[in-house]
């Protein structure tokens, strides 16, 4: 009997090999100082650097690209993400690159497609695919949120749900809450879902 008891638990629980709070990225841990980056242009013809946003109280940063299908849907919900907090007092600021590199990807493309969808938020590229790499971002997309301190306090995936209309936990609006009254968010790091990021060499550096 305790034996078919133990199975019927077994077959019953959901199996998952990424709980909540796991931290897979190879690069980085929660609390580790955000790696600096400079001068990415972006769709707006100017370059941008993460100590332009020095005031700001917490930044977002969203690893995506034009062509992965996950990216796309993601796209409204990043627009709304970035219209809701746009009055903060302290300020957010949501920064997306795209380390991407085919032609689907080009600069000239990712204009196109800000200008098509009216982006409230800065698309930079990252050419040299190394601030991606210095941030140990595998999917597109993938974010990271830095407090005041230029702390990671969270990464990985935006929500838990691909399809928007079944969204129960809203993981990055959490984390940014939290970094704006000076706290962890509970939950520190989702595996983020969606394509590999195309790095020109798997030798990591």
């Amino acid at each position: 009997m305790l034996l078919q008891l133990l199975l019927t638990i077994l077959i019953i629980l959901p199996v998952s090999n990424h709980p909540v709070g796991q931290n897979d990225n190879q690069k980085l841990k929660i609390g580790d100082t955000a790696p600096d980056w400079k001068n990415l242009l972006g769709t707006d013809g100017s370059q941008h650097s993460l100590a332009d946003f020095s005031s700001r109280a917490v930044v977002v940063l969203c690893f995506t690209c034009n062509s992965c299908p996950y990216s796309v849907d993601y796209e409204d919900r990043l627009i709304a993400f970035a219209r809701k907090f746009a009055d903060t007092p302290s300020g957010v600021t949501l920064v997306a690159i795209n380390a991407n590199r085919k032609p689907s990807e080009s600069l000239e493309k990712m204009t196109e497609r800000a200008r098509q969808k009216q982006f409230p938020f800065l698309y930079l590229i990252d050419e040299s695919q190394q601030v991606a790499d210095s941030y140990g971002a595998v999917y597109t997309p993938e974010f990271f949120v830095l407090n005041k301190e230029r702390k990671v306090v969270y990464m990985g995936a935006m929500d838990d749900r691909t399809d928007a209309k079944q969204v129960t936990a809203r993981h990055l609006e959490d984390a940014v809450n939290a970094a704006l009254v000076g706290k962890m968010p509970t939950v520190t790091a989702v595996p983020a879902r969606g394509c590999a990021i195309p790095y020109r060499s798997r030798q990591r550096r």
